[in-house]
């Protein structure tokens, strides 16, 4: 495929008009062939003016989906829902509301249930009696028409209205208590599991007396302190450095076919949560790559997540007309304003038995969903969530994105099925995550107060008894490109993992019970190893140059042992990392992937030092903005981006290396 980056299928932004063209064609049976099971609703659509042909093809594709025909009329996009359900209004001879103002319905918890199933709201007026707001389904049409034929009272009490209309009001009339709900459940509820706290009070008393003893100690023997320090450093430094050593050298199994679903099953309706903030700039690439995912339309239920005040980026989703699988959700500016707390508002509204995670940029592989939810099928019931890899797709535009790539490769494509494959606890990506619906509501969301609320979410759910795998086909996704934005994003990646290794020291004790004590060392490994590396990073490379300079200028019997010791260390340590780090990556890289890497990979030791720059910002910005978001702007890739690394992939378009993934 050269014309882009994964199959071009014919896109098609619905417009606003009644009828328009059906994609699909002909299902291979007479198009005057109606299922006898759905005929309950023919009678129905036939007196709204659908043709019998089109109501047989959409009829068989019903029964295909375990839908019905209206659902499959609605979702194929040549039908306005809006339009629709004014012709119902039209038909039952009663109004219809095209807006609900929300200070007509009575907000209380028990309304949400419409968020996910929009059917009825009780609707008050101080000058009026109550009226009802209904959409009904064409199945129950016949029924209603008859019982406001025997009950003609019934219509000065119902008005029909179409199912966005409904949810949107039930969003807005509950904003407030939902959004405060959002921000305070898992503090309230477990606040031991909460980064709304930076630190506990024992923290803090812990943290300060440490310090003062260290500073006390520095006055009086700084020399053997320091000592103490270096080896501790070095100590934790190499263990890290030994986790990714393992993983580099890990025997990996030559894989197979991504699972696939049988070609005759029904699907569930799967949710996918799009978090947006100042992306008006890729919403229209945004959208291709969701119409591109490979599952009926009828089943998808896509929450493009806004901030409510993010006029721009609304308005640029809104003009595209999309069809009903598609829903704008508005997030009030009420608490921290995080990636975390949006998809966590959203998810009182998913329908889907499983929910995807994506970004603004991402370009998810269109089989995706079908290998996710073959995989939880094949997977133990305590699989709670599927990490899918993730390739930048512009690795050749700066040596910052080369070596980002390298690095993605060698976590989403090297460590993390490792990982997975021992059931340890993964750092999840904050996109193509897959997780059952039910879990993820049960363990409290996303924490709306953490900065990089996947690893903490990983973490969380290894804790309350669930475990994570990863799957193949791939998201493609772009990298910073400038030192100011890379910087940023990853000041607020190290900020995130700071605060999840305090949430889970605060009762340390409990962690390790909860994981199990390996599991409790690999998150040390993981979270720990990486903050300690990339924060001494510049101290070890500072005493390896000393050091250095010292052995050259004296004779080698006046270098102490253990100097010499440490130096043999920290030199394994920096140069082993450096080494690993770009082996791990290629080792899992298509050949395609590294020839665009090309030499760029001898700015190694520059992008370490960025990483411990960026470690060292995000501590001091834990004290002064903990919660503070640093977005990351985005620009939509040229069409063909992306297209040869797809095109190098297995045939079967899943990732795959020499040595398998």
């Amino acid at each position: 495929m050269r014309a882009g980056e994964y199959e071009r299928r014919p896109i098609r932004f619905a417009s606003r008009a009644g009828s328009a063209h059906f994609d699909d064609g002909r299902d291979g049976a007479p198009d005057d062939e109606i299922p006898l099971p759905l005929e309950a609703e023919v009678l129905a659509l036939k007196q709204l003016g659908f043709s019998k042909p089109l109501i047989a093809r959409m009829g068989r594709r019903a029964l295909a989906n375990g839908t019905t025909i209206e659902r499959e009329l609605l979702s194929n996009g040549g039908v306005d829902e809006s339009a629709y359900y004014e012709a119902v209004a039209r038909l039952l001879d009663l109004p219809f509301l095209d807006h609900i103002s929300p200070e007509r319905l009575m907000d209380r918890a028990a309304l949400d249930c419409q968020l996910r199933r929009p059917t009825i709201v009780r609707l008050h007026d101080a000058q009026q009696p109550p009226v009802t707001a209904i959409a009904p389904e064409a199945h129950q049409l016949a029924s209603l028409a008859e019982r406001l034929a025997r009950h003609p009272g019934l219509k000065q009490a119902l008005a029909i209205a179409s199912p966005a209309t409904i949810r949107k009001a039930v969003w807005e009339a509950g904003a407030e208590r939902r959004v405060q709900a959002t921000a305070n459940a898992l503090f309230e509820e477990t606040p031991r599991l909460s980064a709304r706290i930076v630190m506990t009070g024992r923290q803090g008393f812990y943290a300060g007396a440490l310090s003062s003893a260290g500073i006390s100690a520095l006055l009086f023997a700084a020399g053997p302190v320091m000592l103490c320090l270096h080896i501790m450093l070095s100590l934790l430094y190499f263990s890290s450095f030994i986790l990714r050593l393992t993983a580099l050298f890990h025997k990996r199994p030559r894989p197979g076919p991504p699972l696939v679903v049988q070609g005759d099953e029904i699907l569930p309706v799967y949710t996918v949560m799009v978090a947006l903030y100042r992306e008006a700039a890729v919403v229209r690439q945004l959208i291709v790559s969701l119409e591109r995912i490979d599952w009926p339309r009828s089943r998808l239920d896509i929450k493009l997540v806004c901030e409510a005040d993010d006029s721009e980026t609304i308005s640029a989703i809104k003009a595209l007309c999309l069809g009903p699988q598609f829903e704008i959700i508005a997030v009030p500016p009420i608490g921290p304003r995080t990636k975390p707390k949006a998809l966590s508002y959203a998810l009182a509204g998913a329908r889907g038995d499983y929910v995807a995670i994506y970004d603004a940029e991402d370009r998810p592989h269109p089989g995706q969903l079908k290998e996710a939810y073959a995989s939880f099928r094949a997977a133990p019931e305590d699989i709670a969530c599927l990490q899918a890899p993730l390739i930048i797709s512009n690795m050749q535009d700066s040596w910052i994105s080369a070596l980002f790539s390298l690095e993605y490769s060698a976590l989403f494509r090297g460590l993390l099925p490792v990982l997975a494959r021992y059931r340890m606890p993964l750092p999840l990506g904050g996109t193509s995550n897959h997780f059952r619906t039910d879990v993820l509501k049960a363990a409290g969301g996303w924490d709306p107060y953490n900065v990089t609320e996947d690893a903490d979410l990983g973490m969380r759910l290894y804790r309350l008894g669930y475990r994570s795998q990863t799957i193949r086909r791939q998201t493609l996704e772009d990298a910073p490109v400038t030192a100011r934005v890379w910087v940023g994003q990853r000041t607020r990646w190290f900020k995130g993992w700071l605060q999840t290794w305090l949430v889970m020291m605060r009762d340390p004790v409990l962690a390790r019970q909860e994981m199990g004590l390996a599991a409790f060392v690999v998150f040390h490994l993981l979270i720990g190893g990486m903050l300690i590396s990339s924060l001494a990073h510049p101290a070890i490379l500072l005493f390896l140059g000393i050091t250095a300079v010292a052995m050259m200028r004296s004779p080698a019997e006046d270098i102490a042992l253990l100097d010499g010791i440490l130096f043999g260390i920290d030199a394994i340590n920096i140069f082993g990392s450096y080494a690993t780090f770009l082996a791990l990556g290629a080792s899992v890289m298509i050949e395609h992937e590294k020839r665009l890497v090309g030499w760029r990979w001898i700015a190694t030791p520059l992008y370490w030092m960025m990483v411990s720059y960026a470690a060292w910002r995000a501590a001091l910005e834990l004290k002064t903005k903990p919660f503070f978001w640093n977005k990351t702007p985005h620009q939509p890739r040229q069409p063909a981006d992306g297209a040869e690394i797809c095109d190098a992939l297995s045939p079967n378009g899943a990732v795959a290396s020499e040595g398998g993934t």
